[in-house]
């Protein structure tokens, strides 16, 4: 059973404080997975390159450009900094107090479209399974909203 938050009796503090949350943490470590995806990309590029031209090769300017176009599309600085945003605000919210129920509703299902962006746009591992991470996370924290007034 989701827990259910009481308004405080000192109407300056907000009326719901979240549990604990491991979101910020998997972003940070999504965007430190994400910062070093071109060389991982790049050595992909390379062994599928000798894999299909054996005994031919290009030429590195043009495996670099090719790992820059990779590098662009899988790109999730924005998703990234969208999500904080989004975090800034609820954590704004919060602190106002008021009915807000509704706009933290918005902003954990503006904070789910950006972490779904991030998994469907990076090709790692790493980040995929931090993705699925930051959903769970994102998921308890809608169930907690629901509580909200």
């Amino acid at each position: 059973m989701p827990q259910t938050w009481s308004r405080p009796p000192n109407p300056t503090r907000p009326r719901w404080v979240p549990p604990p949350t491991r979101a910020p943490t998997l972003v940070a470590e999504i965007r430190g997975f994400a910062e070093g995806q071109s060389v991982i990309m790049q050595e992909r590029l390379e062994k599928r390159i000798a894999r299909l031209l054996p005994g031919g090769s290009l030429e590195p300017s043009r495996i670099a450009q090719e790992v820059a176009l990779l590098v662009d599309k899988a790109a999730v600085d924005e998703e990234l900094q969208r999500l904080d945003s989004h975090v800034g605000q609820a954590r704004e919210l919060l602190s106002e107090g008021g009915p807000i129920g509704r706009r933290l509703d918005f902003l954990i299902q503006e904070m789910n479209r950006e972490a779904n962006t991030c998994g469907s746009k990076s090709g790692l591992e790493d980040i995929s399974r931090r993705v699925v991470e930051l959903k769970s996370e994102i998921e308890k924290i809608r169930e907690q909203v629901a509580n909200v007034e």
